[in-house]
């Protein structure tokens, strides 16, 4: 490859004339942030290659993280022009926990966000409807995060706690009515419910395989069970794998999918955190309102069905949080990390705050604006 062209490949820019696809149009109203691009000149490029006459040294990952975060700008660098784009409609939060609220950890038991982070989404949820969805129970995600103001959905989103209200024919064999600490009436949705036999079946096995290879963990997550091996030998992974793969093997409605350090056992159905966004903005009262935007932060391969939701609405904010390229996300926008989500958060919340006060004193005066709607 010549050096020219390894540096458009560096910036993203090879392209076959004739036969490229067209790319995905950005969320209407929502504008890409030239701002936050960087300085992707020719010459920082070649600084940042070093040794240009080298065609065989690789492009380093700070650069090739750069280029991609042109095609997926930040959310802060894009806050400004999100929430322009924001103005009249409602917006609805979801996050996911792991990678999102708390940092990636060795043990997941210790997976403990921030007393920061648990104020911001506090703050956020004081002024937008706000769920957490997670791949953990939904007993332990709500462990983690502390907060009453908020919806929970465990289990990607196969476990889920909402207000009451009417049940449509075809989905009341899933609910069923549980009794929080200030004694209302919430009203769980379990769509896999039935494989719970199942489930805990699969967990004893796997829990009897995995004893003996040092640093495997075995989670029960209610309605999917993940076996960690964060800790495992680089050695001993593929002989977990094939365990795991044999215990699987045998319950036909089940299948493995593969996370962050984490193989994780799932009923077959019909259901991911996209369908879990779509029933609480249903349950909410959103799902038929076209002021609403769905922003959604996560940072896993799950999140990426939430992702493609929002891109089937037309509109919305779907956010992955990153410090590497992740070129097939559906995701609009990027974070680097949690420590970014937190600043994203506590801004969006200010964002609210400051124009509720402005519109507080335009109602004083009797002056009108062009403040965003109330949630």
């Amino acid at each position: 490859m010549t050096n020219f062209a390894r540096l458009n490949q560096a910036m993203g820019l090879q392209r076959s004339s004739a036969s490229s696809k067209q790319k995905v149009q950005p969320i209407t109203g929502v504008v890409k942030n030239d701002e936050n691009s960087g300085d992707l000149s020719l010459a920082s490029i070649t600084s940042d290659l070093h040794d240009i006459s080298n065609p065989n040294k690789p492009i380093p990952s700070d650069l090739a993280y750069n280029s991609w975060v042109v095609e997926h700008p930040s959310a802060l660098g894009s806050f400004d022009r999100m929430m322009k784009a924001a103005k009249w409609k409602r917006i609805v939060v979801f996050l996911d926990y792991d990678g999102t609220l708390s940092p990636i950890v060795d043990d997941p038991d210790r997976a403990f966000m921030s007393d920061e982070m648990r104020a911001a989404v506090r703050e956020v949820a004081k002024y937008f409807p706000t769920a957490v969805i997670s791949g953990r129970s939904r007993d332990k995600v709500k462990e983690f995060v502390q907060l009453s103001n908020v919806y929970y959905a465990g289990s990607h989103g196969m476990d889920i706690m909402v207000p009451p209200r009417p049940l449509r024919p075809c989905d009341a064999n899933n609910h069923t009515t549980a009794m929080d600490i200030k004694g209302s009436d919430d009203v769980l949705f379990q769509p896999a419910k039935r494989f719970l036999p199942a489930i805990q079946e699969i967990r004893t096995l796997l829990e009897e395989i995995t004893r003996k290879v040092e640093g495997a963990r075995v989670e029960d997550n209610r309605f999917c069970i993940s076996v960690h091996f964060r800790k495992v030998r680089e050695e001993d992974y593929g002989m977990l794998e094939e365990k795991v793969k044999s215990v699987v093997g045998k319950y036909p409605e089940f299948h493995l999918t593969l996370g962050k350090k984490v193989l994780e056992i799932r009923p077959s159905i019909e259901w991911n955190k996209g369908h879990a966004l779509e029933y609480l903005l249903d349950t909410l009262g959103f799902s038929n309102s076209s002021d609403v935007l769905p922003l959604y932060i996560g940072d896993d391969r799950t999140d990426e069905d939430a992702f493609k939701v929002i891109r089937s609405r037309g509109q919305g904010f779907p956010i992955i949080v990153s410090s590497t390229p992740k070129e097939d996300t559906k995701a609009c926008y990027s974070l680097h990390d949690p420590s970014e989500v937190l600043t994203f958060l506590l801004r969006l919340a200010r964002w609210r705050k400051a124009s509720s006060s402005s519109r507080s004193l335009a109602q004083i005066w009797g002056v009108g604006s062009n403040l965003p709607r109330s949630v």
